[in-house]
């Protein structure tokens, strides 16, 4: 472990973690299976989530961004609207909201940020997304850019957002952007621990790792081993520190918990045995040239098998699958590699995120003093 790691694994160490699920604001929930699913993509569905949620220890919500219905997605609600809509049903949940970089604007996504963020008394923030389903741009009529030149594209847009919520006079002139003399008002609100809206961002690729090292303010990672996930909180920490700055992690995890293990596996298998072969298969074969297209072939699902990829963001992989005992101390597993935040999915939405708020986070927070007082 290098000194630059052990220093975001201390960082980690030091708060509890947080926890953040996907919100379902697409059909066909979070696996594409056809296994039953007691999930919906309604709004009402999602508003009494959010509430049920907040009120079992999550932190964030992460609304999906999805414009065109594809590999069980048939039916979208729209990322930025539903999460003002969903931060305004909460009192205490911080909604982000996923956006592209080459379908908005940076200084019209930074307004309307701002303005949510104080409708909202600073419940907003935004994943920039660079894209892998190539229809959602062409089909929209906008250019599809290559691999590297995404990743160009949006680090721009993230450098272009700060600049125009700290500057009265943002002057900028990039390869995708420009802005001249733009003065936004109001700024965001000046809150303790953050300046404005917190970014997000996510990608495995060496690109994705070097952005979130130089802009981003958390860096999401797609499920994978704890020692997949050490690799990746080192990479983007290392040039993190060379630009003077710190980045948090978030690690993407599908919950299967049950009160037996043998319970737990056979949901999962089930899971598995009922995908939806044909859209597991488009899907992969879509979004496996994200990684094809990366100059070193490390790139997100590059690596994924099709039991992976039935969770469309390699949850299962993370290995949240068992008792409520097995998943908090493998939850542990990954904040001892550096993760500030879990990132998690679910098979039934209202009753698994319950379970987890009663079952589970009390054997977190438990297991996290104790380190805490055994490592001070």
């Amino acid at each position: 472990m290098t000194d630059v790691h052990a220093e975001a694994v201390r960082r980690a160490h030091a708060e509890p973690l947080k926890f953040a699920y996907w919100v379902p604001n697409v059909s066909g929930g979070l696996v594409v299976s056809k296994v039953e699913q007691r999930t919906d993509w309604s709004y009402d569905y999602n508003v009494t989530l959010a509430r049920l949620a907040e009120d079992n220890g999550f932190d964030y919500a992460l609304s999906q961004v999805r414009y065109l219905a594809s590999y069980g997605a048939a039916y979208q609600h729209e990322s930025t609207s539903l999460s003002l809509a969903l931060a305004l049903a909460t009192e205490r949940l911080t909604v982000i909201a996923a956006v592209h970089p080459g379908l908005w604007q940076p200084a019209v996504l930074a307004k309307w940020l701002t303005t949510a963020d104080h409708i909202t008394g600073g419940r907003i923030a935004t994943n920039v997304v660079s894209g892998w389903f190539k229809d959602e741009f062409t089909k929209l009529g906008e250019p599809w850019l290559e691999h590297g030149e995404r990743y160009r594209r949006s680090e721009e847009f993230i450098r272009y957002l700060r600049e125009i919520w700290t500057s009265d006079h943002a002057e900028l002139r990039g390869d995708f952007y420009r802005l001249h003399d733009v003065d936004l008002k109001p700024k965001p609100l000046d809150l303790p621990g953050r300046p404005h809206p917190e970014i997000f961002q996510g990608g495995n690729s060496t690109a994705a790792r070097g952005q979130a090292g130089r802009v981003a303010d958390w860096y999401f990672a797609n499920g994978n081993t704890p020692e997949g996930i050490a690799e990746q909180v080192r990479d983007v920490s290392e040039v993190a520190h060379v630009h003077g700055r710190t980045v948090k992690f978030g690690v993407n995890g599908f919950v299967v918990a049950r009160d037996t293990e043998a319970e737990a596996r056979d949901v999962l298998r089930e899971i598995i045995d009922k995908a939806d072969r044909e859209a597991v298969e488009g899907f992969g074969e879509a979004v496996k040239q994200a990684g094809r297209s990366t100059g070193d072939g490390k790139g997100m699902w590059q690596d994924s098998e099709f039991a992976d990829l039935v969770q469309y963001n390699d949850g299962f992989r993370t290995g949240l699958v068992g008792t409520p005992e097995q998943v908090a101390e493998r939850i542990l597993t990954y904040k001892r590699q550096g993760a500030n935040l879990l990132l998690l999915g679910f098979l039934h939405y209202h009753e698994d995120v319950r379970y987890f708020g009663e079952r589970i986070l009390p054997l977190v927070r438990e297991l996290e003093a104790a380190e805490l007082e055994r490592v001070g």
